[in-house]
């Protein structure tokens, strides 16, 4: 356990997922793609007041988890293990949306969000 929790910078760690997490609410808003994103998958957008806990909550942990992933895989400068895993997991995800025939545009935003929110993640390694 001690190779994914050592020297692991933890502040860059949780500035990644928040601001990561920060920027999908952005995306996925009125204001970005979320119009065409709840079309596409027969939602309707909500208020702040109204927006599924268990998903948000998910969100977060999820986005803290693959934070930490980009954390160790920095400790061993390996960010290139990294790369390459964003994109395995990002083919698996396009896949499983062709499966059950999701809109292109769909795809494309959430496929997008995976991207700028692993650049995000890998930038706060980077700099802090």
């Amino acid at each position: 356990m001690s190779e994914i929790m050592t020297d692991v910078n933890w502040l860059a760690v949780l500035v990644g997922a928040v601001v990561a997490f920060l920027v999908g609410w952005l995306w996925y808003s009125p204001m970005l793609f979320g119009k065409g994103w709840a079309a596409g998958n027969n939602v309707e957008l909500g208020s702040a007041s109204s927006m599924p806990v268990g998903a948000m909550v998910s969100q977060g942990i999820g986005l803290l988890l693959i934070s930490w992933f980009v954390g160790v895989t920095a400790v061993g400068s390996n960010l290139l293990t990294f790369i390459l895993a964003v994109v395995a997991f990002g083919v698996f995800a396009i896949s499983g949306a062709l499966f059950i025939k999701k809109p292109t545009n769909v795809i494309l935003v959430d496929f997008g969000y995976l991207i700028v929110a692993a650049v995000v993640m890998f930038a706060a390694q980077a700099i802090l």
